[in-house]
């Protein structure tokens, strides 16, 4: 198995155990592709919502820059929510999860058809 299948194969089985969600396995796979090599990083491939250099990186990013969404406050509602969302005893908050759930949330799917 490919490390780009063994990585969905994680992020698939942390949605099912974790988070107790049913994901659109495209759209998962297809965000998890816009992410490219970080993913297979350990530390690039995980999200700290303790770090705000890191929220502000994520706002900036992947919100306004790939998402195209207006700077506002909605955005950092949103992460603050993402972050509970994924629960903050959770130390593997993995990215392609984490913006996942954001596309999701602002009902961007359309951009990773």
């Amino acid at each position: 198995m490919s490390k780009f299948n063994e990585a969905l194969e994680t992020y698939n089985k942390e949605f099912a155990d974790k988070l107790d969600m049913k994901v659109d396995a495209d759209l998962l796979k297809a965000v998890t592709k816009a992410c490219g090599p970080s993913i297979y990083n350990r530390d690039a491939s995980k999200v700290s919502c303790s770090d705000k250099d890191e929220m502000d990186r994520v706002r900036k990013n992947f919100l306004i820059k790939k998402l195209g969404l207006e700077d506002n406050d909605k955005l950092d509602e949103a992460l603050k929510d993402v972050c509970n969302q994924m629960g903050s005893s959770n130390r593997n908050k993995y990215r392609a999860m984490f913006y996942y759930l954001l596309v999701k949330k602002f009902g961007k799917e359309s951009m990773f058809s």
